[in-house]
């Protein structure tokens, strides 16, 4: 998957990319409510698929700056 985004992404829009701000407001309500109080299984569910999609996104920045010869 992340060799598949690195070709199709555009380095320049993949540096560039950030989540709105509806989603960053999001999961620091669901960071906040799993400190405070714990999550549904729903809830939690949606928090680990945010984690996912963030990691996917850092390993396929790194993936094109190691095409691009950018340390």
């Amino acid at each position: 998957m992340v060799e598949f985004l690195a070709r199709q992404i555009a380095p320049d829009a993949l540096a560039d990319f950030q989540s709105s701000e509806a989603t960053r407001a999001r999961v620091w309500q669901l960071v906040h409510k799993e400190r405070e109080e714990g999550l549904t299984p729903d809830e939690k569910c949606e928090l680990d698929e945010y984690e996912q999609l963030e990691h996917l996104l850092i390993l396929t920045r790194a993936k094109v700056r190691s095409q691009s010869g950018h340390a």
